[in-house]
């Protein structure tokens, strides 16, 4: 954790509601895959903050959230405000400059492993790997945004390589664990863990294992 992440993390632990998990199962000893509803730019903050297992944990985070050259085209399509709203010409000139200010730099000092969406995407891959060998827990938010607070029916899946890769550097089946990060009840709600059947191809399996965690996601398990 960086100096300045250290420094409004009390901020930022006060502002948020959610800070007490409801385990489905065992806390986790060994390394995990958490996959969590992502609630905007809430969700990110809440498992980096108040989650039960934060000083352990690796989030993933777009690099567009991460880099000032490109945060402001970032946040004029991801759906931060409503498009039709008469206040859209203010928030395009106003939100995307001020989260330029701030965001990158509380990202990169935050628990955080960017994720690219070209070539560079197998450096996300190793670092996630990495962190996973030195015993933390990978957190992705594989919710597919396609309007102001919605999301598409499928999940982004390419994490899911992330699987083969720590089977065949370990031996070990890493377990995926859904989170629905409930905040009208204020809980974490950790559902039951899947693992991968070993002994078939990973690709035979991803629409099951998709099913699973969009269930688990959307409190639906």
């Amino acid at each position: 954790m960086g100096k300045l992440y250290n420094f409004l993390y009390p901020i930022f632990n006060a502002c948020l509601k959610v800070h007490k998990a409801e385990w489905a199962e065992p806390v986790p000893e060994e390394p995990v895959i958490f996959l969590a509803n992502h609630l905007g730019a809430v969700g990110p903050m809440y498992m980096a903050v108040t989650f039960p297992l934060r000083t352990n944990v690796a989030i993933w985070c777009n690099e567009g959230m991460m880099e000032e050259k490109m945060i402001v085209d970032y946040v004029r399509h991801d759906w931060w405000w409503k498009p039709e709203s008469k206040l859209a010409p203010f928030y395009s000139a106003t939100i995307p400059y001020i989260a330029k200010a701030i965001v990158p730099k509380v990202l990169r000092s935050a628990p955080t492993i960017p994720v690219f969406r070209d070539a560079r995407i197998m450096s996300t891959m190793r670092a996630s790997l990495k962190a996973l060998k030195e015993g933390k827990h990978i957190v992705i938010f594989p919710e597919r945004p396609d309007g102001h607070d919605s999301h598409a029916e499928h999940l982004q899946m390419g994490w899911l390589n992330l699987v083969t890769m720590y089977q065949r550097a370990t031996g070990k089946n890493i377990k995926m664990i859904p989170i629905y990060i409930d905040v009208e009840a204020r809980l974490f709600r950790v559902k039951p863990a899947i693992t991968a059947d070993p002994d078939l191809p990973l690709q035979d399996q991803e629409a099951h294992i998709e099913r699973y965690i969009a269930a688990g996601i959307r409190n639906q398990l």
